[in-house]
Formats: C-alpha cells, sequence, structure tokens
C-alpha cells in the first residue's frame, strides 16, 4: 500500500529559470550556495519563498568548479572537503537566521553527491562539516549509500533519497550522465517510476533487473528541460491517489 504521504525535494537557486514555477510543486528545497551555482542574492530571494509556502530548506553544497556546474568528479583533500561543505551550508544557515527561517536538511550537489555515496572518507568529511555547523540537521543522500550509514554513526539523521529523473544500474547508483538512457524525458515514466518505489520500495534498473530501493524523499532536479512537466504531472497523479506532499 502507498505511504499517506512523501516528499518531493528539488534542487534550485541554480539559474535554469523556472525556479518560481517548480516551488507550488514541491515539499523541500536545496538551495545552491554559490559554489557550482547561484549567490547570496538567489539564497536570499529563495529562502523567503520558500518560507512563505512552507517549503522545508536546505541547503545544496557542490565543488566550486562552476565551468562543469559540479559535475565532473575531482580528488580533493578530506580537509578540503570539510571546509567546502561548511563554509557553503554556513553561508545558507547565516541568511536563514538573518530571515527568521528554520534550515532543515544538508542536500549534496552533482559530483560530490556520488562521490561521498561510498567513500568512506569523503563521506565522513561531509558529516564532520554538517555536524559541526548543526547536529540538528537532516541529511540526504542516495537510497542505500554508505554515505546514509556514516551520517546515522555521526549523529546526524539521514534521510533515503530516490530520484524522478535518472535511471539506476542494478547496483542502485545513478546511471552517469555520460551514459545513454540516464535521464528520464518523459514525464509519465518518471511518475511511474516514483509510484513504484514508493509502493514496492523497488525500481526498475537500465537493465531492467529490479532493485531494492528506501524512499523517504524524491528528487526532481530543477535544472532539467522538463522539471515543471515532471513536477506537475507528479503533483497531480500523487494528489489523485490521496498520497500527500510534505516535509520529511
Amino acid at each position: 500500500m502507498s505511504p499517506l504521504c512523501i516528499d518531493i525535494n528539488c534542487d534550485l537557486g541554480e539559474e535554469a529559470g523556472h525556479d518560481d514555477e517548480l516551488l507550488p510543486f514541491i515539499s523541500s528545497i536545496n538551495i545552491a550556495c554559490g559554489a557550482h551555482a547561484g549567490s547570496d542574492a538567489i539564497m536570499q530571494r529563495l529562502v523567503r519563498k520558500a518560507g512563505a509556502q512552507a517549503i522545508a530548506i536546505g541547503a545544496h553544497p557542490g565543488y566550486a568548479d562552476r565551468e562543469y556546474f559540479g559535475r565532473r568528479n575531482l580528488v580533493l583533500p578530506s580537509a578540503d572537503i570539510y571546509q567546502l561543505v561548511f563554509d557553503q551550508v554556513a553561508s545558507l544557515r547565516r541568511i536563514c537566521v538573518a530571515a527568521n527561517q528554520p534550515m532543515q536538511h544538508v542536500k549534496l550537489h552533482g559530483a560530490l553527491y556520488n562521490q561521498s555515496a561510498n567513500d568512506p572518507v569523503l563521506a565522513r568529511a561531509v558529516c564532520d562539516a554538517v555536524y559541526d555547523i548543526d547536529p540538528r540537521l537532516k541529511l540526504f543522500g542516495l537510497s542505500g549509500s554508505l554515505f546514509l550509514t556514516i551520517a546515522a554513526e555521526k549523529g546526524l539523521q539521514p534521510v533515503a533519497e530516490v530520484f524522478a529523473d535518472r535511471r539506476y544500474t542494478d547496483e542502485g547508483a545513478l546511471v552517469p550522465r555520460s551514459q545513454a538512457g540516464a535521464l528520464i524525458d518523459d514525464a509519465a515514466e518518471a511518475v511511474n517510476q516514483v509510484l513504484q518505489m514508493i509502493r514496492s520500495h523497488t525500481v526498475t534498473a537500465l537493465s531492467g533487473k529490479t532493485v531494492p530501493v528506501k524512499a523517504e524523499t524524491i528528487c526532481l532536479h530543477g535544472d532539467g528541460s522538463h522539471a515543471v512537466a515532471f513536477a506537475k504531472q507528479l503533483y497531480k497523479t500523487l494528489g489523485e491517489l490521496s498520497i500527500s506532499i510534505r516535509p520529511v
């Protein structure tokens, strides 16, 4: 049986041009913190808008690599990873405090997200940085990943994330964007994948294999060309099935 509610999160503040159109259809926002994309002005605007709409606010730190939008794998010392994440999360936290809005969570972006999923050194550096800012922050991470285990060991609240618009490998990882078929570009297919994940706790991998997942929050990428259409269709379908959309 489907759950009565699910969280829909979206990566915004990345200057894709349709942030405001997506806000009515989500329950959690991951705001770019100025490294891979974004700026203080964008963060301030989105914090105000999310707060006014009771959308849970989260930081979305990534590599400071705007040329590749934070989606290129980098090799950095763990101390640099710690500082990279600490500085970005702290920046958004300061803006939230100034706006009298709570910050609920942190979700990594792009290559940093994928590399940290099963790299214990990176994962611990990230978790240490988040914990040192606020141990009450939730940490979104790939369902089934080592990253979530390390977050829990650190004393943070891990939140298992799945993706509406990405396809999966047989191991439960995301198919690399460089590989054909990595992205879902049909709204009906994205919605069906979400329903499978929240109803049966599985996803069908690109190969056709059925892979177990835990769906506590569903991600829609805000920079995708189909983002608004996907968000509207998902919101409509979940409403018809009496599945409410709420923050974690």
